[in-house]
């Protein structure tokens, strides 16, 4: 078996990889968004302020899962992500969640701009767990006040918005949060679309409970890249 330095390193690499890919695929810009990985006890999480392209594995930060969130190990000076809070609650709050993904994804953030929840337009919203994917009240970014809004849109779905601010998608993996990630955009995206060209039919909820049953265990296997090249 790998010892267990290996596996969190591959585990930061693993973060890095997929944090280069968000941007590639335009669901993050510069330094924006984050992304963490639950590993032994601790959350591993991006670094604040440090532009992707330059990021390394030794940059990745672990902060304790026990305790407050304030104590971190990082190299080089670096900070957790401005947004650590969400992360380290979510991911306390949610045992079944093993990564978090944020992103400032530019139609599902105009949504959360416009403070609209996205709703069952396409059965895909299924992914998410329920009939919409909620937009939580607006915080300041990095405050518990935006992690507790976060946490309650959360409550029954694997993601939401967050108002004037960007999308959160979670999944038991990496690779499962990436995907969720890109499949927000892509339902936001066609929501939008579909609104340019005439009035949207929703589905109701009884169809998409009968989607979300279908669901379990669709998506991206472990090891397999988001939509054939997310990191994993």
């Amino acid at each position: 078996m790998p010892s267990r330095p290996l596996r969190a390193r591959k585990t930061r690499a693993a973060i890095v990889e997929a944090c280069r890919w968000l941007v590639e695929a335009g669901l993050v810009q510069g330094t924006s968004g984050n992304v963490s990985v639950r590993h032994r006890g601790a959350m591993l999480i991006t670094p604040s302020g440090v532009p992707y392209e330059r990021m390394t594995p030794e940059d990745v930060v672990a902060v304790p899962l026990e305790g407050d969130g304030m104590r971190f190990e990082a190299r080089g000076g670096n900070q957790p992500s401005s947004e650590w809070r969400f992360h380290f609650d979510i991911l306390r709050a949610r045992p079944e969640v093993g990564a978090v993904v944020h992103t400032h994804s530019p139609y599902a953030t105009a949504f959360a701009i416009c403070r609209e929840e996205l709703p069952a337009a396409h059965y895909m919203i299924a992914a998410a767990g329920g009939p919409t994917i909620r937009v939580a009240a607006y915080a300041t970014f990095g405050t518990q006040e935006l992690s507790d809004a976060a946490l309650a849109a959360l409550e029954g779905r694997a993601a939401c918005l967050l108002a004037n601010h960007g999308v959160i998608a979670t999944g038991p993996t990496l690779e499962r949060a990436l995907w969720l990630a890109q499949e927000v955009e892509v339902l936001a995206r066609q929501y939008a679309l579909a609104l340019s060209v005439g009035t949207p039919v929703i589905l109701d909820e009884a169809e998409i409970a009968r989607v979300v049953e279908k669901f379990k265990g669709y998506g991206p296997r472990r090891g397999e890249r988001a939509k054939g090249d997310a990191a994993g």
